[in-house]
């Protein structure tokens, strides 16, 4: 066995998917699921483990820990921390805020979202400009950031929880709108796919997420 192995064996893997490539037919094709994970997400770990592999200390850390504290990190492994350690937290927390049941937020999370955006249709509308305005490739989150729900974006594979993001919070809701997330199904039309993203959306995990 090579010593990078041992370290992806050490350190971080692929989380195991709740549903099939395939159980989304009306909002993201199987082809896409199945490249999206299998492809682009497993190489955010494999090069997540080597970066981590060039400092020991590091592979004891959790995958939050280094998010959180991406500007403490070693200089020489900084960038691709953030670049892929972003790319496996924030992939791994979108495949759990999908689901193929219907399902619906909580009597608190909608509470929350109606105090914050005045409806869940103008909440729904401000989360798809930040989806749709993002320049190039990013993300979209719905946070809670000093007690509020906020909507934002991200650039790269930037999450809200890096000690140096423009806005930090808790993450709650997010929609990956890298092209390769949507464009086999979608091609450029970004917003058509946020508007098919809420048939999917784990409700139920969601309001767990802001609950806790």
């Amino acid at each position: 066995m090579k010593t990078s192995e041992i370290i992806y064996l050490a350190a971080f893997a692929l989380p195991a998917l709740p549903y099939s490539y395939d159980a989304f037919p009306s909002s993201i094709d199987a082809l896409t699921m199945q490249i999206h994970y299998e492809k682009h997400h497993q190489a955010y770990v494999n090069n997540l483990n080597d970066a981590v592999g060039k400092h020991p200390e590091l592979r004891e850390k959790s995958l939050e820990f280094l998010v959180s504290h991406i500007s403490e990190l070693p200089e020489d492994v900084r960038t691709a921390i953030r670049n892929n350690g972003g790319g496996h937290f924030n992939h791994s927390f979108f495949w759990q805020i999908l689901t193929p049941k219907s399902t619906r937020p909580s009597a608190a999370l909608e509470e929350a979202i109606v105090q914050a955006f005045g409806s869940m249709d103008s909440f729904k509308a401000e989360f798809k400009k930040a989806a749709t305005g993002r320049f190039g490739s990013g993300w979209a989150w719905l946070i809670v950031s000093d007690g509020k729900l906020k909507v934002i974006s991200t650039p790269n594979q930037d999450n809200p929880l890096m000690d140096d993001a423009a806005v930090k919070g808790k993450p709650v809701l997010t929609l990956d709108v890298w092209e390769h997330a949507y464009y086999l199904k979608y091609q450029s039309n970004r917003g058509g796919y946020v508007d098919a993203f809420w048939n999917i959306v784990n409700w139920e995990k969601v309001s767990e997420l802001f609950e806790q």
